[in-house]
């Protein structure tokens, strides 16, 4: 018999052509749109047209027993995803944590193929890439994306409030860190108040992409995860290097709180954020989550063109 707070619960109803989703990132294999997202071993999705999707089965299956080890609080819920290809394999990392406290890790999972039927369709957890703990480290380890120097070489960008965004290179291995991650972009210097705590530094989910000569640092500022009073607000500043430092359009650096904001509020969505951007096919995309006020404030999956206009990028409107 359901007890009287699982008979209130709503059952959960996926919705093909506007799908709930938090931190969504994609790739492409065989014509095939796959999306992968915050969830219980990471939510996956696919799409012939990048309009109805199909929810596929979570890729960490077994949850990794490594990272219930290393962050307590972590049952499986796992967040803000990456995906990529790299030596002809993909490479899918993914974030254990504390809401709220810097005991995190960043894992990595590989697979030959995406596409779910295939009998070369199997993940392999490769195990922990990076971690933070409170006192140890003034960043979180949370949020990564892997980006690509004009040499080829990775990078992983990570982070979320503490000391900000963090980039750390790669070895090819695609999980060795080979230095110690710097800090380049904050919205503010994590000085003290005068009670002796930190000020809040609500900046998180960067993306780095490259285009025409420049390296674009895409991040959220501010609070996502409070449905109708969501603030989240994507900014983005560009760097002539992968390792910055990453300049807004108004020439401040993101190390001091710089950066254009590329979209926020609007009349749709309290909030937009945790983007991913890509080529496909010539045309660019911005891919996010955003707080539907017609749906009270439900996470839903946004997808928009992107013009570039004088070396900036901005989101073409529906």
């Amino acid at each position: 018999m359901l007890s009287s707070a699982s008979a209130a619960r709503k059952e959960h109803r996926f919705e093909a052509s506007y799908p709930d989703v938090h931190d969504p990132v994609m790739a492409v294999e065989d014509s095939v749109y796959y999306i992968f997202h915050t969830g219980v071993g990471i939510g996956m999705m696919s799409s012939r047209d990048m309009k109805i999707w199909k929810e596929e089965k979570s890729p960490l299956d077994p949850i990794p027993a490594w990272a219930m080890d290393s962050v307590p609080a972590y049952k499986g819920h796992t967040w803000a995803p990456d995906i990529v290809k790299a030596n002809d394999r993909w490479y899918l990392y993914y974030s254990c944590s504390t809401f709220g406290k810097n005991i995190s890790a960043i894992g990595v999972a590989t697979n030959k193929t995406l596409h779910p039927d295939s009998p070369d369709c199997k993940w392999e957890d490769l195990g922990v890439v990076i971690v933070s703990h409170p006192g140890a480290n003034d960043w979180n380890a949370i949020d990564p994306n892997i980006a690509f120097d004009e040499k080829g070489k990775p990078w992983m960008t990570f982070g979320s409030f503490w000391d900000g965004i963090q980039l750390v290179p790669l070895a090819d291995d695609m999980k060795t860190p080979m230095a110690t991650p710097v800090t380049i972009a904050r919205r503010c210097l994590r000085t003290l108040k005068p009670d002796g705590t930190k000020k809040a530094n609500p900046i998180e989910a960067p993306f780095i992409v490259y285009r025409d000569g420049y390296y674009y640092l895409f991040v959220s500022y501010d609070y996502c995860c409070r449905g109708l009073e969501s603030t989240y607000k994507t900014a983005v500043g560009r760097s002539r290097s992968i390792s910055g430092p990453y300049i807004g359009k108004d020439g401040k650096p993101m190390t001091e709180g710089g950066g254009e904001i590329l979209i926020g509020e609007t009349p749709e969505y309290s909030g937009v954020g945790h983007c991913s951007v890509y080529e496909v096919n010539g045309i660019w995309y911005f891919i996010a989550h955003a707080y539907d006020k017609s749906r009270r404030g439900a996470s839903k999956l946004l997808i928009r063109p992107i013009e570039w206009r004088d070396g900036w990028p901005s989101i073409v409107s529906k």
